[in-house]
């Protein structure tokens, strides 16, 4: 199957996440998270893109941008991934072992309202849903902790966050139904790359994006049970087992 293309275009926003390959631990100690957020201080020297919320997980990580201009993403994460590789493996000395991640980063893209803080509270949430913090803002690997107690350092990549005041982290307000039910169409969003959003902005996001083939239901579809086989309708003859 061809690869779905990435098309990425300036005033969205994009959540972005990879892990590394087999499921296995990616960050093991202080050093390696260290090494990851002082990457994601260099790629915004480099390029000058910046991160709205992030977090860190033991054997991923999660990224949320707000592009300023068209195709900044891939160009973005590639440099973070491969640098990050490279680094990894010559603290670890494990060079030559395979890939260190699963394979190509995963995103999709969120409209710039209240989704993008909903977005932005699920990745530092993370931590708290997986039982590795008693509190939200007790993971220090996160955008979350950085803001509120990290070496400004460290937090010149954080910032690109929409001007409007309504978009700020942790403001995000509804029942626990409604926001379970969010959580779980990002979940979706994360697997299939759909974007995140009211219907009609979605729908129109996905046309301009190339990304129709994310808002189709998943699975083979239902058959009617009273119609014929479907071999019936061709020249080919079944396998009869």
């Amino acid at each position: 199957m061809a690869r779905r293309s990435r098309i990425a275009i300036g005033g969205l926003g994009y959540h972005v996440i990879n892990r590394r390959v087999g499921g296995l631990q990616l960050f093991e100690s202080y050093a390696d998270y260290s090494m990851f957020e002082n990457i994601l201080q260099e790629a915004y020297e480099r390029s000058g893109v910046s991160v709205a919320a992030y977090c860190l997980m033991p054997n991923h990580w999660h990224l949320l941008f707000w592009l300023r201009h068209d195709d900044e993403l891939s160009e973005t994460i590639r440099w973070i991934s491969v640098t990050h590789s490279a680094r990894w493996r010559s603290a670890h000395r494990n060079a030559g072992n395979g890939p260190l991640y699963e394979g190509r980063f995963r995103s999709f893209p969120v409209q710039i309202d209240w989704h993008f803080s909903l977005v932005a509270d699920y990745i530092e949430q993370n931590p708290l849903r997986n039982g590795l913090a008693y509190n939200t803002g007790d993971w220090p690997w996160s955008s979350l902790w950085r803001r509120n107690q990290g070496d400004a350092k460290l937090t010149e990549f954080l910032g690109a966050w929409p001007d409007e005041p309504l978009y700020v982290p942790g403001e995000v307000n509804g029942t626990d139904v409604e926001v379970n039910d969010k959580i779980q169409q990002i979940r979706h969003c994360v697997q299939y790359g759909r974007p995140f959003g009211d219907d009609e902005w979605v729908l129109r996001t996905a046309k301009e994006l190339r990304l129709e083939s994310t808002l189709r239901p998943r699975g083979r579809p239902k058959q009617n049970p009273n119609a014929a086989p479907s071999y019936l309708h061709s020249d080919r003859t079944p396998n009869v087992i």
